[in-house]
């Protein structure tokens, strides 16, 4: 498989230099040359398939060219090692619930999976690559643990100072050894502005820089596989609606790409919160990015999503198609706290406030689609807002094991003014 950058003025790769690369030369996202479609006889008889196996069987057309097939298992064997329950909320609908590996959010499947083909990559090249990734909250915790202690990288992580949970910043500060975190004085925008300077300017080439948020490949392309256990847990000989919390848009990409490939999908759902860029184009077919809003549900807060880019590719920026496949909603932080208190008044499921807003849509679709039924994408543990969950239910969510040591970790992080400045004079020290 050969990699093309998206603003078409760079040469093919493969997937190992678009992993070690993040970005093209011209400064544009990665795409795939062409879009497997697996064998129907694959799709049919995935039951009986193992979720190593059928991750294998998803990414080596993806990935077989620059990893031996025996290290891709290995390393998606490593990647996908906890669960990804279906659990019924309702008749009609359910939740995908993508927070039972170690940072309890989704990302620990792309950051983990990223980290072991880095790791890979590494042991061929005589430099260290850097890691820089800009954070909104579940990314950061996810890297930092996905790459803490692989051998020749380092990470650098930028989020924004007081805008993520107590969880998600303990996850991200306190690992120490070859992960640091840098915590800038200013917004999500802010934090990946900065890092996309990074990658254009021509003065840290002397350094090898790669990017672990979903721009790259390696962090975009392995979230199609829960998708793909999903639907083998799904009970309905209907495909399934599939509600999905959008900020960056690297997970409803990798959706729709696995749709693509031939997974059975009724309809996606981008789920937002007011940072509603995309559903106004949606409805509108006009684009137009802006600033981002603070909300509840703190991941998706952002004005110009990087991945948005990917799907207008996928859909060969023909808008009528993407309307047809994808309905957006805008879901407000006051209807976001009622969904959160009524899901758990009626049927005793307690929702993060990224999953409620993708509740609260998809229960919106279904209502005018009685016919049909659907998930969404429960992307991160209630525990990581306790605050918004208090705020909803009355109580606080109760900490799992997984996270209670967190609390008897200190917090290390470099202050950071939100200027490129700051970073490159930090990066080149």
């Amino acid at each position: 498989m050969q990699y093309y950058s998206l603003n078409k003025s760079a040469s093919p790769v493969d997937f190992r230099t678009a992993t070690l690369q993040g970005q093209a030369p011209d400064k544009g996202l990665y795409f795939p040359e062409h879009i497997p479609v697996l064998d129907k006889a694959l799709i049919a008889g995935m039951d009986h398939l193992s979720k190593e196996e059928l991750g294998l069987r998803v990414m080596l057309p993806y990935a077989g060219g620059s990893i031996p097939e025996e290290v891709l298992y290995h390393i998606i064997a490593e990647t996908v090692s906890f669960p990804f329950p279906l659990v019924e909320i309702s008749a009609g609908i359910s939740s995908l619930e993508l927070f039972h590996g170690p940072t309890l959010a989704f990302k620990d499947v792309g950051a983990r999976f990223m980290s072991r083909c880095l790791g890979y990559f590494s042991e061929k090249q005589n430099r260290e690559t850097t890691v820089l990734v800009a954070t909104s909250g579940d990314t950061g915790g996810a890297v930092a643990n996905g790459f803490l202690g692989v051998e020749g990288v380092r990470v650098v992580i930028l989020y924004p100072s007081g805008k993520v949970s107590p969880v998600q910043e303990l996850q991200l500060t306190t690992c120490g050894a070859n992960i640091t975190a840098l915590e800038v004085t200013g917004s999500f925008d802010d934090c990946q502005a900065m890092v996309k300077e990074a990658f254009m300017d021509a003065d840290l080439q002397k350094i090898s820089l790669t990017s672990a948020n979903s721009i790259n490949v390696a962090r975009w392309l392995p979230q199609q596989l829960y998708y793909f256990y999903a639907y083998q847990q799904w009970k309905s000989t209907q495909p399934p609606v599939i509600a999905v919390p959008s900020g960056n848009f690297g997970n409803l990409c990798a959706g729709l790409l696995a749709n693509a490939s031939g997974l059975p999908v009724q309809h996606f759902i981008a789920a937002c919160n007011e940072n509603d860029i995309v559903p106004d184009y949606l409805a509108s077919g006009n684009y137009t990015p802006r600033k981002a809003v603070a909300t509840l549900s703190n991941a998706m807060d952002v004005g110009d999503p990087s991945n948005f880019v990917r799907i207008l590719q996928l859909f060969k920026h023909d808008h009528h198609k993407i309307a047809a496949a994808v309905t957006g909603y805008r879901v407000s932080d006051e209807t976001t706290l009622e969904t959160i208190r009524d899901v758990k008044s009626r049927y005793g499921y307690l929702l993060d406030p990224h999953g409620a807003v993708a509740y609260n849509a998809l229960d919106q679709y279904l209502n005018e689609h009685p016919d049909q039924k659907g998930f969404l994408l429960e992307t991160a543990h209630p525990v990581k807002f306790p605050q918004t969950v208090a705020a909803a239910t009355g109580q606080e969510p109760e900490v799992p094991e997984a996270a209670k040591h967190l609390f008897h970790k200190t917090k290390h992080s470099i202050p950071m003014r939100p200027q490129y400045e700051a970073l490159k004079e930090w990066l080149l020290q």
